[in-house]
């Protein structure tokens, strides 16, 4: 084989190998930016009821009570709070249903019934669109609220958990749910919701200082 014939097969070996080379690295990049996009994507729902339940039975005929969509658990933790000012029990009853195979414990039925002391039974409803202090957190209707997935909601999504957020409309950041699936069942129940009972700016018509 002449000098000539070696180097001609060298240039291609090199060429070839740098074309693998670069195929390789685009590809890797594509991938690294779809795992990123993916992890670092933004989704929102926005999930819509024509009534407030207050019973049990008013809740599982409500859109998304099969719990199969975990955004609807989300959005159906907001209405059974908004029940407890009127009935404590009702309200308990959702959601148990809402928590599936691990019910409230008392701690959380304390929780609850502190933060709702001294009349503040508006908390809830900040979580619909229309509602701000002006309107003393009144919503319009159909009653809407926003579920949103941010970048680390799904940090422990192997596991079966998944967090989402639901902004208030009294408060300068979303507040946020944890939420834990059942393979056996393909259910969304709720697992972790003081979060969404913080408090809030408190309405107008109660501010001495409005």
């Amino acid at each position: 084989m002449s000098i000539l014939d070696n180097l001609i097969r060298n240039v291609k070996h090199t060429i070839k190998t740098n074309v693998h080379k670069e195929v390789n690295q685009a590809v890797n990049q594509g991938i690294t930016t779809a795992v990123n996009n993916a992890r670092n994507n933004k989704g929102s729902k926005t999930v819509v009821f024509d009534r407030l339940p207050e019973n049990l039975e008013q809740l599982k005929a409500l859109p998304g009570a099969d719990l199969k969509d975990p955004y609807y658990t989300a959005a159906l933790t907001v209405l059974a709070l908004c029940e407890f000012p009127k009935d404590e029990e009702a309200c308990y009853a959702m959601l148990n249903y809402l928590k599936g195979p691990r019910p409230l414990s008392q701690m959380e039925k304390n929780f609850i019934n502190d933060r709702f002391m001294d009349g503040v039974d508006y908390v809830p409803r900040s979580y619909f669109e229309g509602t701000s202090p002006d309107n003393d957190y009144t919503p319009t209707t159909p009653y809407t609220v926003i579920v949103k997935e941010f970048a680390h909601s799904r940090d422990n999504f192997g596991d079966g958990y998944l967090r989402l957020f639901i902004r208030s409309s009294g408060a300068d950041s979303e507040r946020f749910l944890d939420l834990r699936y059942k393979p056996s069942t393909q259910q969304w129940f709720l697992w972790e919701f003081s979060g969404i009972l913080l408090g809030i700016r408190i309405p107008k018509s109660t501010d001495v200082w409005a």
